[in-house]
Parts: C-alpha cells; structure tokens; sequence
C-alpha cells in the first residue's frame, strides 16, 4: 500500500522559516510529479508548488520568491523550503504525487494527511 507522510509543521513567527517533508512508501515503480498544496479553514485548497521527476519546478505567485520545493528520488522524499513567512501561509499543508505503483500500469494521484503551519505575529 502506498503512503505519503508529511512531516516539519509548526508555529513560527512571521519572518521565520520551516522546512516541509514528504516521504512516500510502498511499492511504487516510479513517482512522476510531485507538489504541495495547502488548505486553510473554510476555504479552497490551493496549488502551492510542484516539481517533476527531472526538477522542472512552478510556484504559487504568492509564494514565489520564498519557497523552493525540491526532491531526493533516491529517497522518494519531497520537500518544501518556507522562507520569510507571512500570516496568510498558515494552513494545511498536503503532499501529493503522481505515481505508478508496482502493482499497476496505471498512474494515481495519492494525499499524505496533512501538516499543520501555524504563523504568528
């Protein structure tokens, strides 16, 4: 069975910085794209940032500038660089990837359960 699991939430102050992670396991034959995105209460969940298997990377224009997502695909691990942090980033962080798993040819999309950043002023 495949799982995502993020990790690396927290309270931070704004202008602080944390470091998301998102380790998948399972039999995967092979991850393809990978993001992050994040929910507050009562309102939409939003793309924050995606990467490819080869590095190819887009952002969120609110967070441009400030965050960076990057991947160890040796590790199938994902992470999220959060930088100068503003009130308006606290929510839900989810990972998502696009994956094959071993037992089908088929892609699926899957979603770890969530990591909470909280920022305060």
């Amino acid at each position: 069975q495949v799982q995502l699991v993020e990790s690396g939430g927290g309270l931070v102050q704004a202008g602080g910085s944390l470091r998301l992670s998102c380790a998948a396991s399972g039999t995967i034959f092979r991850i393809n794209a990978m993001g992050w995105y994040r929910q507050a209460p009562g309102k939409q969940r939003d793309l924050v940032a995606t990467i490819t298997s080869g590095g190819s990377t887009n952002y969120a224009d609110s967070v441009k500038g400030r965050f960076t997502i990057s991947r160890d695909n040796a590790k199938n691990t994902m992470y999220l660089q959060m930088n100068s942090l503003k009130l308006e980033d606290t929510a839900v962080y989810y990972c998502n990837a696009r994956l094959l798993p071993a037992s089908t040819p088929d892609e699926y999309s899957y979603w770890g359960q969530g990591t909470q950043v909280t920022v305060s002023s």
